[in-house]
């Protein structure tokens, strides 16, 4: 909805690449992350996450699939980094807020404890906010302990935009 309403700046030939860029980071992308912060996301819906921006900035650029540009080239191009790395950044952000907070505050029972009588279905565990966390944790090896330091915490999960 937010593509099509801006998509005709997005698209003139007469609008500079870089400011077509910092459009879409400031107008497009937090639409499309919005609430991402509670997402516990599988493979699945990053990859589809993806499929979805990379059409959007190959109309900003004037490129199609059959000039075979490649994806990083765009990106670089524009200065807007992978929106799999934003969804991590924007998750871990919002778990870095959720540590600094006293353990009393509805926020920690709500995701960070659980309710140890109770019984689970049948089949596969469903994926947890707080699995996902863990695993963003692993992956960019950043030690847990770390959030509660605000300045270091908002370092160690920045995104730098190329």
């Amino acid at each position: 909805m937010k593509w099509r309403q801006a998509s005709g700046v997005l698209c003139d030939k007469m609008v500079p690449q870089k400011l077509k860029g910092k459009f879409y980071r400031m107008a497009i992308r937090p639409a499309m992350l919005y609430g991402a912060e509670c997402w516990p996301t599988k493979r699945p819906h990053v990859q589809q996450l993806s499929v979805a921006e990379m059409p959007m900035l190959r109309w900003i650029f004037g490129h199609t699939r059959m000039d075979r540009v490649r994806n990083d080239d765009i990106r670089d191009r524009l200065g807007i980094a992978p929106i799999e790395e934003k969804l991590i950044q924007h998750r871990l952000r919002w778990f870095g807020h959720v540590q600094r907070r006293p353990p009393e505050v509805p926020v920690h029972s709500g995701i960070l404890k659980h309710d140890g009588n109770m019984r689970r279905g049948r089949g596969r565990l469903k994926l947890t906010w707080e699995e996902t966390i863990r695993r963003d944790l692993k992956d960019w090896s950043i030690p847990r302990d770390l959030s509660l330091d605000r300045s270091a915490w908002k370092a160690a999960i920045r995104v730098p935009e190329p």
